[in-house]
């Protein structure tokens, strides 16, 4: 039998690319984006796996074009861009990284955070154009984390990470999510809330780590940025349609919450004349919450030997369909 093709998406370390390379014969798109929609299709007609990014789209269309394919592996711990149901019904299994970005994550979500609250941005740039002339007493005041009240919306791994950070900062807080945390609740004194209405009002900073869903787009929309303390501040780590942004640029312009600090947009990449980036109350960074060297090798390790799993005749080590039928 011949061996499986393997297409890569992207240009990844060479260590998973030599990890493929033990299963297959790799091919590895060589574009500095994301490889066009039909440069991505021509490419899997004759394709066995696929090692796949957040930036590209998986649909049901391009699935049903590739009938060689076995499985797909995507370097992320979301998989919203991939057609799960499809996937599985044409028994293709569809893999991904969870867990080991969880620390670098949090720490990027927090480092937001702390930028934000001290005005570190806002300082580099007064640094840098001559604003500095002289030390005053009343230059540049930030605000106080420890103390203040940290709002967290979803306490899966990477929301419990962000926890802890805050804990060791003498924060109080306080979370919303779809199950209850009693044990993790009385080691770090968090305090659950049932609805999300009920906790807007009481954070001086929320903190979103929830999933994209069909249920969680623009959880964050008008009504709730308007439930936020004026003074409050939105950090997002998770996916920009998690947020209505067209609200929040309304919210920001009125003064209805204090800032923004977010790592995800919608779309992604944001124009660059969209009014959040001329925001001095928002920090933008490019969706790099998870952009260790140790962490994105981990990432593209663990997509790697998704697809090698299973061109060794097992699942992969993560996949996230386990009810579709023998793969073809």
């Amino acid at each position: 039998m011949s061996r499986p093709r393997i297409y890569v998406t992207r240009q990844v370390f060479d260590e998973a690319i030599a990890l493929l390379e033990e299963a297959g014969d790799v091919e590895v798109w060589q574009g500095n984006g994301p490889p066009p929609s039909e440069t991505l299709g021509a490419a899997l007609r004759d394709v066995h796996g696929l090692f796949s990014l957040l930036t590209e789209c998986i649909d049901a269309p391009l699935l049903e074009a590739a009938p060689r394919l076995r499985v797909v592996s995507n370097m992320a711990v979301g998989y919203d861009n991939i057609d799960v149901a499809a996937a599985t019904e044409r028994g293709i299994y569809v893999g991904n990284t969870p867990g080991v970005l969880t620390e670098t994550t949090a720490d990027f979500a927090f480092a937001l955070l702390s930028s934000w609250v001290r005005r570190i941005p806002e300082a580099q740039r007064y640094a840098r154009d001559g604003s500095w002339k002289h030390w005053g007493p009343m230059t540049l005041l930030g605000s106080d984390l420890h103390g203040a009240t940290l709002g967290i919306v979803g306490m899966g791994r990477i929301g419990e990470a962000m926890a802890r950070r805050a804990a060791g900062f003498g924060m109080r807080i306080i979370y919303h999510s779809r199950t209850r945390k009693p044990a993790l609740e009385r080691e770090l004194g968090l305090e659950w809330f049932g609805s999300l209405d009920g906790l807007l009002p009481e954070a001086d900073f929320l903190s979103l780590h929830v999933p994209s869903l069909p249920e969680t787009k623009h959880l964050i929309g008008e009504a709730e940025l308007r439930a936020m303390r004026s003074s409050a501040v939105l950090v997002n780590t998770t996916r920009g349609e998690i947020v209505d942004q067209a609200a929040l640029t309304r919210a920001l312009t009125g003064g209805v919450i204090a800032g923004a600090a977010l790592d995800v947009t919608d779309p992604e990449p944001m124009r660059s004349d969209d009014p959040l980036l001329a925001m001095d109350n928002v920090i933008v960074t490019p969706h790099i919450a998870s952009a260790s060297h140790a962490t994105r090798l981990k990432m593209a390790m663990m997509a790697a030997q998704n697809i090698v799993d299973v061109f060794q005749g097992r699942p992969p080590t993560n996949w996230v369909n386990p009810d579709m039928p023998h793969g073809h």
